[in-house]
């Protein structure tokens, strides 16, 4: 490993920090001398109302405003906002969140790296990023959370806060967009004041349907799509000035069938059956093979209530909230055909009960003291059922066919069929109180600490039923296997404690500069294998738990008559027994000596993370806004030790005499994303008539990289989206646009190695010639239309 390409990095961030600096600078020298500014933002990344430029914190915002001008309809389009952020749904199961280099997998059982919040209530991914309407903002919090918030996270967190009803006056907006992708994306609000300046209603409503990831399966000659709809009803109530509570209530249905897309030559997976895998793919044919199901439904019901008193001195808030959902998928496990004619079929019943409450007192004095207490609980129940189809393959040679070693086809029956029940009781309570001290030593030096104790109950045991009409023409019988998961602890319930928290002091040098010196430190519980049948050590089974700890010093900067804003931070953590995942590998059980089939193994390595990030607002005329912000993250793996697969000269499995499985050492990046990364928004206007027109343009850049576990290059990516239009000054606005302007088709994701089904023989298998790919969407013209009042 070259240890100067951080330090080049780094200094490659540290130079266009320069020239961003200098750029609007230069601008301003020629601008209209009028008195536009760079936007005062206001966030709540600390729990109390701040301007931005004063949090001691990196935090990328998105307002509303800001996200129906740049036709933002996913939360998963704001990582354009936000460089450095990754929001991904491969599969169409999962919504996950990478942030500073620090990803996640939902399988592994562990806590998001990235928490998210819903009006200060924690929820899932899976149940808010699929509907995106009526929004207030959305905060970017970077780096280790554990302080303010009641969950713990190493990469950051992300809260979304709609908007709430307006006790004066009747507003509302209705917007609708269309696509030349079948694309369609209809929303609206209205706000009524039942009792001027003490109650108010407000309703708002989403409808879209698009084509998810623009697969077309080749077997079912289907499309991907989804389809969401989604309402939601909120309730202010103001009874004095220092008084208020707003309820919230949303419902989400989604139902979306989105096939998984592949890449490659195909193959003919067994010498005694020509059926092919499927035909040879380029990637930008976006053809999936799938020969059985791939929906997901998710209905889920969230109610949500923030109160806060003011009561002088002091402030008491409460936020709260309840969260239902039914999530159910269907799909085909052998997404790549790998045995062609055999549906791997695997059906989940998620059922999501979780309620989450914290109350929160803060000081309000003047002088050089304040502080807060607060206490949380969160509670989640609600089983998961897996059930689904699998089998035992054999070779040619242990059935005594006269072929050379290969699979036998499922054609010809000869597999023994396996019908596996996964059944997980979730139960998980999560209890803290924390407090914080803010001292003001002069008009110009703060400083803050804030500890957070936390006591974690969670639920690792599953049940395994395995049942099989048996093979007769063989002699193997029928049977059923009934049990607890023979890798899981014979414990149900485990409880841990953890202290998190959080220390910053931050210097005013007047009011438009403020530096800033940050830690802050996490915890994630280590998790248990779920849904394997054999019993393993603990040493692959049960992954330790993770701390994290992060130094962040920044710099926060007005200039010239605060048209713009510069803002820049560099960090450095360090992630102990860091929770990672790797598919795939086979494993064998001592007892017997045999390798038996492959599993998809959780770890614990240490990783080290270091990077710097810029933003920059500008204001260069009162007709013209621009934003640019950047990123460079180097988070690697150090002498990781992690299961692995190795294979011979003829490309055999190997494992080490007394071992379980093969075990490799990992130096390389901990997620499959660039180190740098660049957003740029702007906006120009023209004066016509009583209105404006306009020119948007959205613009990310990502560069290629060398994968070293997929061994891939990955291409660079520019990614520009274009709108143009007219907005009459009266509340009216049309634009048309195109998004992917330049029609890049990049490969985002790739798996590791071919889509391969095991049999009996580790070195005989069903190879697909497949690997499974993600493509950035295609360009996409639309028009859309906004009316608000």
């Amino acid at each position: 490993m070259n240890s100067s390409r951080p330090i080049v990095g780094l200094r490659t961030m540290a130079a266009m920090a320069v020239v961003l600096a200098s750029a609007p600078a230069a601008a301003q020298v020629t601008a209209d001398q009028g008195t536009a500014q760079a936007d005062e933002i206001i966030v709540t990344a600390t729990r109390q109302s701040a301007n931005l430029q004063d949090v001691p914190m990196a935090v990328d915002v998105a307002t509303g405003e800001k996200i129906e001008r740049l036709s933002i309809l996913t939360v998963s389009d704001i990582q354009q906002l936000s460089p450095g952020l990754q929001i991904t749904n491969n599969t169409g199961r999962n919504n996950t969140a990478t942030l500073r280099g620090i990803s996640f997998d939902p399988d592994s059982g562990a806590f998001p790296a990235v928490e998210v919040y819903l009006n200060e209530v924690s929820v899932n991914a899976q149940q808010v990023f699929s509907a995106l309407y009526d929004i207030e903002q959305i905060e970017v919090l970077r780096g280790p959370q554990g302080a303010t918030r009641g969950k713990t996270a190493p990469g950051g967190a992300i809260t979304i806060r709609t908007r709430r009803p307006d006790l004066t006056n009747s507003t509302g907006y209705l917007q609708g967009t269309l696509t030349d992708r079948d694309a369609f994306n209809v929303q609206g609000a209205v706000s009524l004041p039942i009792k001027a300046d003490v109650l108010a209603l407000r309703a708002a409503l989403l409808v879209d349907g698009n084509r998810a990831n623009h697969v077309r399966n080749i077997p079912t000659g289907e499309r991907s799509y989804s389809h969401t709809m989604s309402g939601r009803f909120s309730l202010a109530y103001q009874p004095t000035p220092d008084l208020r509570a707003d309820l919230a209530y949303q419902y989400l249905n989604v139902d979306a069938r989105q096939f998984q897309q592949v890449a490659g030559p195909g193959n003919q997976p067994s010498l005694l059956d020509p059926t092919l895998s499927g035909p040879a793919i380029d990637p930008k044919d976006r053809y999936g093979v799938t020969e059985g199901p791939a929906r997901f439904r998710n209905v889920s019901h969230f109610v949500t209530l923030n109160a806060g008193w003011d009561m002088g001195s002091h402030r008491l808030d409460f936020s709260g909230g309840y969260v239902s959902s039914r999530l159910l998928a269907s799909r085909d496990l052998d997404v790549t055909n790998a045995v062609p004619g055999f549906i791997q079929a695997q059906d989940t019943d998620t059922q999501y009960d979780g309620f989450t409450g914290e109350l929160r007192l803060s000081s309000q004095f003047d002088g050089f003291f304040n502080y807060s207490l607060s206490a949380y609980r969160s509670a989640i129940k609600g089983p998961t059922h897996v059930t689904q189809q699998s089998a035992t393959f054999f070779p040619s040679t242990v059935l005594g066919l006269p072929v050379p070693p290969t699979p036998v086809p499922a054609s010809t029956g000869l597999y023994l069929p396996l019908n596996v029940g996964i059944d997980v009781p979730v139960n998980n309570v999560t209890k803290s109180i924390a407090g914080s001290v803010a001292l003001q030593f002069t008009d110009k030096l703060r400083a803050e600490v804030a500890a957070r104790y936390n006591w974690f109950r969670t639920n690792f045991q599953t049940y395994l039923t395995v049942a099989t009409p048996g093979l007769p023409l063989f002699g193997v019988p029928a049977g059923v296997l009934t049990g607890p998961n023979l890798a899981s602890n014979p414990q149900t319930a485990y409880h841990f404690k953890a202290l998190t928290g959080s220390a910053n002091i931050v210097y005013e040098a007047s009011p438009d500069v403020t530096a800033y010196l940050s830690y802050g430190r996490s915890f994630r519980l280590g998790p248990i294998a779920v849904g394997l049948t054999d019993p393993l050590s603990a040493e692959l089974t049960q992954t330790k738990n993770e701390t994290s700890d992060s130094i962040e010093l920044g710099v926060k900067t007005r200039l010239f008559d605060r048209r713009v804003t510069f803002n820049a931070a560099i960090f450095y953590q360090w992630i102990n027994d860091y929770i990672s995942r790797v598919p795939g590998v086979y494993y064998s059980v001592p007892q017997n000596g045999s390798i038996t089939r492959s599993f998809d193994f959780n770890f614990n390595g240490d990783v080290r993370s270091k990077g710097a990030e810029v933003s920059i607002s500008a204001a260069p005329t009162p007709n013209w806004n621009l934003d640019v912000a950047a990123s460079y993250v180097d988070a690697r793996y150090q002498n990781a030790v992690a299961p692995c697969n190795s294979f011979d000269a003829a490309g055999r499995i190997i494992i080490p005499i007394g071992q379980e499985t093969a075990q490799c050492l990992r130096d390389d990046r901990i997620a499959e994303i660039p180190r740098f990364s660049l957003s740029a928004n702007t906006e120009y206007r023209v004066p016509i008539g009583e209105g404006n027109g306009f020119v948007r343009a959205l613009v990310t850049y990502q560069p290629g990289f060398r994968s070293e576990l997929a061994q891939f290059d990955y291409q660079s990516l520019t990614n520009v989206n274009l709108f143009l239009g007219f907005r009459n000054g009266k509340g009216w606005e049309i634009s048309g646009f195109v998004k992917n302007l330049f029609n890049q088709e990049r490969i985002r994701s790739i798996s590791t190695a071919t889509g391969q089904v095991g049999t009996t023989d580790p070195n005989v298998v069903f190879n697909s010639g497949y690997r499974t790919v993600t493509l950035t969407p295609p360009r996409e013209f639309g028009i859309m239309s906004t009316f608000s009042f």
